[in-house]
């Protein structure tokens, strides 16, 4: 399929603040009769930097990119409440603003928390969760291996204008367009909500959520990262037995950005059609 699948960008007022959020694809004729997807960004991911994923989803699905709260075109102030139990209510009352009768959440990162948090709510209209490469850090728990003046340091710079080589050091592997990208939003993460979220890392334990997700759950992980470990996943596995994972191989944590389409391929048939 040539041409892209972008549609539009737009505000929804959810959970008594502003989101933003981009859609992909639209519901014309297979995308119909299948299931819309909510894509959920990690920690400093603007909404628009997920879009060469989108792109891909919207081939097949109804696809939307929110921007979490704190990032992006979306609500940012001194007021507002950045933790995780804050995203998962967004998440959720985002769905249902739009409308969505039937949904999937996939997650990155903290997005992948943040999908966790709300499918243990269980709410109308969610039929799958993909947590992809999500933090398993938490009280008495291994420390996330990322270290906050990594997110501080280089939001600062951006908030100044960050050159692409200074970009560069902070993600020495990227392709140009991908720094590009980056350089030019990360000054919309806003410094509380990115030390907000990575303290919830360490003090918020996901893992009470696990019994209480009632859809199917995939997990996938990367193979050159460290952020879940072959113990931790069997872990995961115990407390949601029906969970399935997927190693990506080749790719370290940030996933569909080092290894693009295996990415779309560990996704099989999960989603109810192949992201080809």
């Amino acid at each position: 399929m040539s041409g892209s699948t972008f549609l539009h960008g737009a505000h929804v007022h959810a959970n008594g603040i502003r989101q933003h959020y981009l859609r992909y694809g639209g519901t014309q004729g297979e995308r119909a009769g299948r299931d819309a997807v909510v894509l959920l960004p990690g920690i400093t991911s603007p909404a628009v930097t997920w879009g060469f994923v989108a792109e891909r989803f919207g081939r097949h699905f109804d696809t939307y990119v929110l921007d979490i709260r704190g990032r992006g075109l979306s609500e940012a102030s001194a007021a507002l409440d950045y933790g995780l139990d804050a995203q998962a209510a967004d998440a959720i009352a985002f769905a249902q603003a739009l409308g969505l009768r039937r949904y999937a959440f996939v997650g990155h990162s903290m997005g992948g928390r943040i999908g966790l948090r709300a499918a243990g709510r269980r709410p109308d209209g969610l039929t799958r969760l993909v947590a992809v490469d999500p933090p398993v850090s938490g009280p008495g728990r291994r420390p996330y291996p990322a270290q906050l003046p990594w997110y501080v340091d280089s939001i600062r710079l951006a908030r100044q204008g960050i050159s692409l080589e200074q970009m560069r050091g902070f993600c020495p592997t990227w392709s140009e367009a991908q720094l590009r990208l980056r350089a030019q939003w990360l000054h919309t993460c806003d410094e509380r909500a990115i030390v907000a979220s990575f303290n919830d890392f360490q003090s918020d334990d996901i893992h009470a959520d696990l019994p209480r997700i009632a859809v199917p759950l995939l997990l996938m992980t990367a193979e050159r990262g460290d952020v879940v470990r072959e113990a931790e996943v069997d872990e995961l596995r115990a407390l949601a037995p029906s969970l399935r994972e997927v190693r990506v191989a080749g790719a370290g944590h940030m996933i569909p950005w080092d290894n693009e389409d295996g990415f779309h391929r560990a996704f099989g048939d999960f989603l109810g059609h192949p992201l080809d």
